[in-house]
């Protein structure tokens, strides 16, 4: 998807996604940054802490059971990200438990994040005679 379409979807959040962003924007949650509609591959994620590598969606009804969810968790996960899923009715009913278990995630080390450094470049390391 390209970024024009995700400008298009940052205007046109839903109610879940717009109390979720308002609680996460500006650093507000641990000083942690949050971007909304964020486009990774050819995907435009709802929110994303890009240096967590941690991606929040925030679902309706039309989502349970999705193969297409499937795919692209896959991708996303390959990419090194952890994926949270909220139903839009947790996050208006249940704030407070919503961002608490994303608090949780915050804490918890990313897929991403536990991959191993790369290789030294060659020749690197060795001690010069």
């Amino acid at each position: 998807m390209s970024r024009d379409n995700a400008e298009k979807l940052r205007s046109n959040m839903t109610d879940a996604e717009r109390r979720l962003w308002y609680r996460r924007r500006a650093h507000r949650f641990d000083g942690h940054k949050f971007k909304r509609q964020v486009p990774i591959g050819p995907y435009v994620v709802d929110l994303a802490c890009l240096g967590r590598k941690l991606i929040i969606e925030v679902d309706g009804g039309q989502h349970a059971d999705n193969a297409n969810d499937k795919v692209r968790d896959d991708y996303l996960g390959d990419e090194g990200f952890a994926i949270l899923r909220f139903w839009n009715n947790d996050v208006l009913q249940n704030t407070d438990g919503v961002l608490e278990m994303i608090h949780s995630a915050l804490k918890t080390p990313s897929p991403g994040s536990l991959r191993a450094p790369p290789s030294p470049l060659r020749g690197e390391g060795k001690e010069r005679e």
